[in-house]
């Protein structure tokens, strides 16, 4: 049994290989920056990762849905233990991946199948949905965004794909001296001692951005496509039904949905909420950065 150690958003995951000749660590290039060679001090660890080939279909299990995750399609089951069973597909519908979780998500086992990308894409799907889940228990979400780092600040854009939440985050790399990329995809906010933070992750989509830092969590915006530059404050409820949608989240289970609902009540209660109209250009960076940054 092969282990491996990471810490990503100052929690530690722990990933053990039952099989290293199948399933083994060169799966998980995009992790290397967060690995660790002994577990934190007084702290166990967020979740455990189980990967063991052998692992197969439990028969007594329940269909609760399917869902499209971008990159393909994730069908999801309820165990008789009250854990979940997930197959993950890729965009061709292969499955890449079984996933099985317990116990608010600390105990997870999967089992890759196919090629090595599908391995690759089945594992890193499955980590990503696990920390997901098991960091709504301790005040932390994943967010699908692209985040700006300006000094010890976070700003983090959310739209639907496609929208331009990577050409803004580049707009302001171009025209707004001190600006670097923290995440692409993928960043996690966490609530650290009543105060949200936001972190890079091994998940950052198309672009190879995992960086091991964080900052505090600046200001939260919603890009929308227009033809004038706009940025506008949201009221809470605005930025809430604004939020929601880019978090990882369970809405059919009470209190996966409930722990993101209540991460979320609180990014808005210590966080300022925009929305910026905008076209793709350098004076849409310029409007939205005088208006948000601290």
């Amino acid at each position: 049994m092969e282990n491996k150690l990471f810490r990503i958003a100052d929690f530690d995951i722990c990933i053990r290989f039952a099989d290293s000749a199948v399933a083994d660590a060169d799966l998980l290039t995009s992790f290397l920056p967060f690995a660790i060679n002994l577990p934190t001090k007084g702290q166990q660890p967020l979740l455990t990762m189980t990967v063991d080939n052998t692992m197969q279909r439990d028969k007594n299990r329940q269909l609760i849905r399917s869902f499209d995750t971008g990159n393909g399609d994730t069908v999801v089951y309820r165990l008789s233990d009250g854990g979940y069973q997930y197959v993950i597909c890729n965009l061709e519908g292969e499955a890449c991946c079984l996933l099985e979780t317990h116990d608010h998500f600390s105990a997870c086992f999967c089992a890759t199948r196919g090629n090595n990308a599908m391995r690759h894409f089945g594992l890193n799907n499955a980590l990503m949905m696990a920390f997901a889940f098991a960091g709504g228990y301790h005040g932390a979400t994943l967010i699908h965004a692209s985040c700006i780092k300006k000094g010890d600040w976070g700003y983090p854009f959310i739209a639907k794909s496609g929208t331009g939440k990577s050409t803004h985050s580049g707009l302001w790399m171009q025209a707004i001296e001190g600006c670097e990329l923290l995440n692409d995809d993928n960043p996690i906010v966490r609530l650290m001692d009543d105060a949200p933070y936001i972190y890079g992750s091994p998940w950052s989509g198309k672009t190879p951005c995992y960086r091991n830092i964080r900052a505090r969590l600046g200001a939260m915006t919603r890009i929308d496509r227009s033809l004038e530059n706009n940025c506008e404050r949201l009221s809470p409820s605005q930025a809430f039904a604004s939020i929601l949608p880019a978090c990882s989240s369970m809405q059919w289970d009470p209190e996966v949905h409930s722990n993101l609902c209540n991460i979320i009540a609180r990014i808005i209660e210590t966080t300022p909420c925009y929305t910026m109209h905008c076209r793709p250009d350098e004076e849409a960076a310029q409007v939205c950065h005088q208006t948000i940054v601290r």
